[in-house]
């Protein structure tokens, strides 16, 4: 798979999800390891989601992992803490708002 397929999927799986209570603006840097490398980037601002395929140099916080990583942690297989924890996770910057990303994804979920 490319990168722009695996973006694609990802923003794909984000589609509709409801963030209008979340009235921060959030913005997450997502780096992809491996065969599906590339840099995207998942922002949360005046309750709308925004994902683009590119880096954001103003971020909050930098994730890193392994596209593998990212699909379980998004489909709420593993707990991106616990990634955290087993350092399959890197997480660079304010680390409270990487824990928000857990919240974007128990959202995501609810639209399943």
């Amino acid at each position: 798979m490319t990168f722009s397929e695996y973006f694609a999927s990802v923003k794909t799986k984000f589609m509709g999800t409801d963030v209008s209570d979340i009235q921060e603006h959030l913005k997450f840097q997502l780096n992809v390891l491996g065969e599906e490398s590339g840099i995207f980037y998942v922002e949360i601002k005046d309750g709308n989601l925004f994902i683009e395929p590119y880096e954001y140099y103003d971020r909050d916080v930098m994730l890193t992992a392994t596209a593998e990583v990212f699909d379980d942690i998004i489909d709420g297989k593993l707990d991106s803490v616990k990634a955290f924890t087993k350092h399959k996770l890197k997480v660079e910057g304010d680390f409270d708002i990487a824990l928000k990303f857990n919240e974007l994804v128990s959202k995501r979920k609810q639209k399943s």
